[in-house]
Parts: C-alpha cells; structure tokens; sequence
C-alpha cells in the first residue's frame, strides 16, 4: 500500500495547490491513501466545513487537525457529523469531533488514523504518552495499518513518540512546525517516522505568513493580524509504503512545487 501524507495546508495557496494538483498525484504516483492535516486551512488558523468537504472531493481520504482545531466555531457541528475529520484525541472528551477514524484505502485495506497533540506549549487534557499506546493497540484490533499525525511543537516529544510506537503503529509522521525534516526513517520496529512532514502552502513566508507582518512583530513587539503569504506554494509531506501486516517498507519525504510539471 501507498500512503501520501500531506503536511499541514496552509490557507488559500495551499488549499488551492492541493485542490490543482492531488487528482493527477494519485495516478502519477499509485496511491492507495491520502491523509492531510487541515490544521492551518483556514487562513492560518483552524478549517471550515466548506473546506473541509473541498479537500475531501478532491481526493484527501482523512483530515487531521492540531491546536487550531476549534478555532472556527461553524466547523463544531462537521466535526460530530463528518467520520473523515478529526480533531487530537487527547483534547477534553467532551470538545467537538473524534480524535480517530477508519477509513478504507484503494486497494480496500482498512486504516485507521489517529491525531495526537503535543504536550509542550500546546496543553492537551491528556499526556500523548498516556493516550497513545491504548489508541494504537485498540486500533490494531480493527485495522491493520495504522497512522499517527503528532501534532507537536518540540522535537524531543516527536522523536519520543516515534520510539514508543515502534513496532505498533505503521507510521508516526509529525506536523506542526511546518519546517520538512531530513530524517526520514524505518525504526527498528517496522514504523516509518519522520520528525515534521513540513507544510503545504507559500514559502516565501514565514512559516506560512508574510514576511513583512513577522519581522514588524518581531522588531516592534506589537501584535499583528497574521495575512497567508503567496510564493513558493508548494506540497510537501511523505510517501509511505507497508504490506498488509501494517508494517511499514519505505518512507520518503515529498515535495512539489506549484510551478513543476
């Protein structure tokens, strides 16, 4: 099986580029599955139902979320209805949407994707440490693949929950930082990992968001509306393969820029 993961869509450009070019990458690149993390979609800070049902009939399977995921309150009543979106599973019970679902991939494999948030700056209710090792185990009980989005903000916490989910879960792919890292890897396990997927949207920007809007936060102190920057849109994410036992065979990190054929 082959599983794109798309780092986390940031605002227009990256919702447009997304919407351009995953219908053709799904061919071009054999894919069975597609997951995204929609976190940033709307304009830099949390989704909307109407994006999030853009994203879904274009081709993305599941949507995964972060700590924006409650940042737009029209998106409360999506997130209870629609299985394919989900918000980190170690927010309060009680907060709208689920934190896993089941999804079937091309080749009718079922797959079940959990979101996870970080605890460093980021406060879920539950440790991820805590709540991981029972969501994967359960999850290997129904399906054979199983994929984490660590939604996190510190390395160490990323690399930790790799570790700790070697050999159970199929891949743990971290976002958030929306910078792509260069280790992609297979654990000794069977678990393909990779620190941060990057981001999918404008990186003449600062992580997202125009270059001059930062540098006057940064140099005057004063707060600033953050405004999603236009160039260098690109995807970015990973390619994942496994076999039917869930274990992961390969991972590669991806990136395409708008402009390339």
């Amino acid at each position: 099986m082959r599983i794109l993961f798309i780092a986390d869509i940031f605002g227009a450009p990256g919702r447009r580029i997304v919407e351009q070019r995953l219908p053709g990458l799904r061919d071009e690149l054999a894919l069975d599955l597609v997951v995204a993390n929609g976190e940033n979609a709307a304009d830099g800070v949390g989704i909307t139902s109407r994006i999030g049902k853009r994203l879904l009939s274009v081709g993305v399977d599941a949507i995964t979320l972060g700590n924006h995921a409650h940042r737009q309150r029209e998106v409360y009543p999506y997130l209870n209805t629609e299985p394919r979106i989900i918000r980190p599973a170690n927010l309060p019970a009680a907060s709208p949407g689920r934190g896993e679902t089941v999804v079937r991939a091309a080749d009718g494999t079922k797959v079940t994707v959990i979101n996870l948030l970080g605890r460093m700056h980021l406060e879920p209710a539950v440790s991820p440490f805590e709540a991981a090792p029972a969501l994967v185990e359960a999850a290997q009980l129904r399906t054979p693949v199983v994929l984490v989005d660590f939604h996190a903000e510190v390395t160490s916490e990323k690399v930790a929950m790799g570790r700790l989910l070697d050999g159970s879960a199929t891949a743990v792919i971290g976002t958030h930082t929306h910078i792509q890292t260069n280790d992609a890897t297979l654990l000794p396990g069977g678990t393909a990992y990779l620190t941060d997927a990057g981001m999918t949207g404008p990186h003449d920007s600062v992580i997202g968001v125009r270059t001059d809007v930062i540098l006057a936060r940064f140099t005057s102190g004063l707060p600033s509306r953050f405004e999603p920057a236009e160039g260098d849109v690109r995807i970015e994410g990973a390619v994942i393969e496994c076999g039917s036992d869930g274990r992961a065979t390969s991972i590669e990190t991806f990136r395409l820029r708008e402009s390339e054929s």
